[in-house]
């Protein structure tokens, strides 16, 4: 497979990447977790982990996704907050509620919500 690299700076290193990933969600999609109680819009996907060793380890072994899928970073929210969640592939599904996500940054990233999904701000996409 071919193959390129990137530096992370969430990781503080080059992460080996390949040169074709397949993500299943887009950027303004509304995904949930598949294990915890939470859901939120995808900001920016990373082709495969790409954050700290340490945010890495801190997951339960038992639970623990590998690393060579696409990471999806949300605006995310549950009942209590909202919060930045950065979440494999294998934990997401779609969102069947559809509706809009209630975190205060939304309106920093994102302009309209139209049949399930945000559309980023013009001035955001290159």
């Amino acid at each position: 497979m071919d193959r390129t690299q990137f530096f992370s700076q969430q990781a503080g290193r080059t992460i080996d990447v390949p040169r074709h990933a397949k993500a299943r969600f887009g950027i303004g999609d509304v995904v949930r977790h598949r294990l915890f109680d939470f859901r939120g819009v995808v900001f920016d996907i990373d082709p495969v982990f790409a954050n700290s060793e340490e945010w890495y380890q801190s997951i339960p072994e038992h639970i623990r996704p590998e690393r060579e899928q696409p990471y999806y970073h949300l605006l995310a929210e549950n009942d209590e907050s909202s919060y930045v969640a950065y979440v494999s592939q294998q934990n997401l599904l779609s969102d069947p509620e559809g509706g809009p996500v209630e975190h205060p940054q939304v309106a920093d990233l994102f302009e309209d919500f139209a049949e399930g999904r945000y559309l980023m701000r013009a001035s955001l996409t290159h």
